[in-house]
């Protein structure tokens, strides 16, 4: 895992313990990534959506920048990746997760969860049409059984979760930001460039372009700087925005669409994080799309 990027993706190596590292990775990435919503959710109980934000961002990007070109003692970016970084950022972190912290104001954890399961159809659809990618049918198949393992892992919240229009097109907009993101980070070379580096400077231009619409709508009022804040941003920073995101990076490497199919996990695991810290309602439901999920993802190692 701590080979270098060199150029947009790499093939995964056909041996077992290479098959073995992307599994582990692709878990541990699906349970990190699925408590962002949880955590959100807890943040958003003390303090303004852009708040949390802004305060994550800056904290994940100084300890990943420091490892990084301190410690690590890895090159700067040079010429174009700049650009590339900026673009990345854009799409990453200001329009995907500054949209995805407004909208848990009036979407629940667990449908915040299931959103994240859409993203390998965006990715999916737009590796097809942009990017003329081919799809196997066994890869066809196990998405439909992960969607519809996702499906009914949600049914029951449909019914009795409260949700909102306006937070249903924010979560939207950002899902497809995301997606975009995914598909721009594998189709770029970075020339060796360390993934610290990529998702700190990432992490940092993307947050730094949320600051100003924090400060235009803050309201000391609103924000509570407590244990349950540090608590919420801290986790937030570490484990979601600096392992998680470098595990999706590491995964992004092999193929855009194949790393996807990770995220089809997030909303299982994102209603369990939900219901043992916030006490959601799980059911038999929930059981059963965690099996589709499961035999959809061995369906689509199979169809490599």
């Amino acid at each position: 895992m701590t080979r270098q990027l060199q150029t947009g993706t790499v093939p995964l190596e056909k041996d077992g313990r290479k098959k073995y590292l992307w599994v582990a990775a692709g878990i541990l990435f699906a349970v990190l990534w699925a408590s962002a919503s949880t955590a959100t959710k807890i943040g958003l109980a003390v303090a303004q959506p852009l708040v949390i934000a802004v305060v994550r961002f800056g904290v994940a990007a100084l300890c990943m920048l420091v490892l990084g070109h301190l410690v690590l003692r890895q090159r700067l970016p040079a010429g174009k990746e700049w650009k590339q970084l900026a673009i990345y950022g854009v799409l990453n972190v200001t329009i995907y997760l500054g949209c995805y912290v407004m909208a848990m104001q009036t979407v629940t954890a667990g449908i915040g969860a299931l959103a994240v399961a859409t993203n390998p159809l965006f990715i999916s659809f737009m590796s097809v049409f942009f990017f003329k990618q081919k799809l196997s049918t066994l890869f066809a198949v196990a998405m439909c059984m992960c969607m519809a393992g996702v499906l009914c892992a949600a049914w029951p919240l449909f019914g009795e979760a409260t949700v909102t229009a306006t937070g249903l097109a924010i979560l939207f907009v950002g899902m497809l930001a995301y997606s975009a993101a995914a598909l721009y980070f594998s189709k770029q070379h970075w020339n060796g460039l360390h993934l610290l580096a990529i998702n700190g400077w990432q992490t940092a231009i993307g947050g730094a372009l949320l600051l100003p619409f924090a400060m235009v709508f803050y309201n000391e009022n609103r924000n509570r700087f407590d244990a349950t804040f540090w608590g919420s941003v801290l986790w937030l920073a570490l484990p979601v925005s600096i392992v998680a995101v470098q595990l999706w990076l590491w995964l992004l490497r092999t193929s855009a669409t194949r790393a996807g199919m990770w995220l089809f996990l997030c909303p299982p695991f994102g209603f369990a994080i939900a219901r043992w810290l916030v006490h959601d309602r799980l059911s038999g439901y929930t059981a059963v799309g965690v099996l589709l999920v499961i035999l959809g993802l061995a369906v689509a190692q199979r169809g490599d």
